[in-house]
């Protein structure tokens, strides 16, 4: 007698437990599902620094100190090719040069339709103009946006006589430019920098 109310017992809990199960599963499957939003590692930024480059290239200009300055020594690059590189967000600025000799229009249509090939990949791409008359120094600055653009920022430089410079920033990692944002940012406002502290040599 003892061994059946024992049976009972626990056959009564057994169920009990049964049904408390089905009661959290079910009330777990009626509650909606909010995906956690997508986050990125916390990027560390140096302190904003600037050094003046001033060698025997035609132009000067303010660059950052936690960059490096390295001339172009691939086999296709012309005189004064250089790239300004940030080891640290594995990012480099490639800088052409070109000395103007009646054929301005012919490396602005080039600056442009090297934008432009960004195109199938950039969700929006805004340009503004930069004049410093008193300088002689006039471009255009192109803002890329979109994911997987490969160059987040180019711009162009001219005294549209003697001198063309022209400018794009890349990283050197696959593009993914919504994680890479505030590095995009921070070095956008590097490169504005040099750009408002360039300068043709005198002698140019």
């Amino acid at each position: 007698m003892k061994r059946m109310k024992m049976y009972r017992m626990i056959n009564n809990l057994l169920t009990v437990a049964a049904i408390l199960f089905l009661i959290i599963l079910l009330v777990s499957c009626g509650s909606d599902y909010y995906p956690k939003p997508r986050g990125y590692m916390r990027i560390a930024l140096p302190e904003k620094g600037y050094q003046k480059f001033d060698s025997t290239y035609p132009f000067t200009f303010e660059y950052p100190v936690y960059s490096k300055f390295v001339p172009d020594t691939d086999a296709n690059a012309e005189p004064y090719w250089f790239n300004i590189d940030f080891p640290q967000f594995k990012g480099e600025l490639n800088i052409s040069y070109k000395p103007v000799n009646g054929n301005v229009v012919k490396y602005l249509e080039d600056t442009r339709t090297l934008v432009m090939k960004h195109i199938p990949k950039a969700t929006a791409i805004d340009s503004k103009q930069f004049v410093d008359k008193k300088n002689r120094i006039y471009g255009l600055t192109y803002t890329i946006s979109g994911m997987e653009a490969a160059s987040p920022f180019q711009f162009y430089l001219t005294d549209s006589t003697k001198n063309f410079i022209r400018g794009a920033l890349y990283f050197n990692t696959i593009p993914n430019n919504d994680s890479l944002a505030p590095v995009i940012d921070f070095l956008k406002q590097d490169i504005i920098h040099m750009i408002e502290t360039f300068r043709w040599k005198k002698e140019q």
